[in-house]
């Protein structure tokens, strides 16, 4: 995954704060029982003394050097098994004064086997995913809060459906979607008119994704697409810069929510670039969510027969249905 610096900076940051805090409550623990056990204190003292004179006698290549550390090893195993045994007699675990970590792999460095470890990858996901405030417009955006009321109960004379309960279907894919994302294997197409819930279905993906540790992006068509041109025409240094970091994170985010599409202006540029993120994610085994308007012929007539074959062909259609619950919502 290519990293946004500044995003990766803030995660950094939020490591830095984990480790501070998990320092200060080792602290705290420390003076606990030290003022409980003043015996603790003594023999983590000598500890330390001891550990003082093996690096003096280490630096002045003392000639009883070996017998020395033999006779401290002796002594510090017995000072181990007495606070051992004080820790318990007081009501405290053996391991109460240990040194507090919060990942094992990286030790709370953020750094696993010469990379960026998995703790401070779930962070920059979260950095990332804090962008996603276009998206969120209540806040409050969940499964649990989905009303399938809104839905008509009464079959469509036109498509022959009955909404509520094609939307049902939609809804518990989506949710099933959500909590299996890690092994999820489908790219999901969200079709139908305005004030159906494509959106909102969207960002209850995203709020369960993102708590997964996985990142999320989301633009609509319109933005998303004009950051490859920016990023690739701008003469402002500044603006193609930030640009270019947008399309990486489109690029390599776990999830990617391409919102409207169909209202982009429709310009060889933006289909050049609709091309290149719809297939890179799809090469890199990448899942990615598109909210349209647009009914298959409409895609045929308006996208290049390359793009309308991969998100008819890698995109698992799903058909949103009804009345614009906004309108609904707007006339009450």
């Amino acid at each position: 995954m290519a990293y946004d610096g500044k995003l990766l900076a803030r995660a950094r940051t939020k490591l830095d704060n984990i480790r501070a805090d998990n320092q200060e409550e080792q602290r705290r623990r420390q003076r606990q029982v030290y003022a409980r056990v003043p015996e603790i204190e003594d023999i983590d003292l000598k500890f330390r003394a001891h550990m003082a004179e093996i690096i003096r006698m280490t630096i002045s290549r003392s000639a009883d050097i070996g017998e020395r550390i033999e006779l401290l090893r002796e002594e510090n195993l017995d000072l181990q098994m007495r606070r051992a045994e004080l820790l318990t007699e007081y009501g405290f675990g053996t391991d109460y004064l240990e040194e507090i970590i919060s990942c094992d792999k990286c030790r709370d460095t953020g750094i696993h086997n010469g990379g960026v470890c998995q703790c401070l990858d779930r962070l920059y996901n979260m950095e990332l995913t804090k962008e996603l405030g276009t998206l969120m417009r209540r806040g409050d955006e969940s499964f649990e809060k989905f009303d399938l009321s809104l839905y008509p109960n009464e079959r469509d004379p036109y498509s022959g459906l009955v909404p509520r309960d094609s939307m049902r279907d939609v809804f518990e894919f989506c949710r099933r979607y959500a909590e299996n994302f890690t092994q999820a294997k489908k790219n999901l197409l969200f079709q139908g008119g305005t004030g159906l819930g494509k959106t909102y279905l969207s960002a209850c993906i995203a709020r369960v994704v993102s708590k997964k540790g996985c990142s999320v992006c989301y633009e609509t068509a319109a933005t998303a697409l004009e950051y490859y041109e920016k990023a690739k025409f701008s003469r402002d240094i500044t603006e193609s810069e930030e640009a270019a970091l947008r399309v990486k994170r489109m690029e390599s985010c776990d999830l990617m929510i391409l919102d409207d599409l169909g209202t982009e202006m429709n310009t060889p540029i933006s289909q050049s670039a609709l091309y290149t993120l719809i297939n890179k994610r799809l090469v890199n085994g990448q899942k990615t969510i598109i909210s349209t308007n647009c009914s298959d012929d409409e895609l045929m007539r308006r996208y290049t027969p390359q793009i309308y074959s991969r998100i008819t062909g890698e995109f698992e259609a799903l058909p949103f249905v009804g009345k614009d619950i906004r309108l609904m919502r707007k006339g009450d």
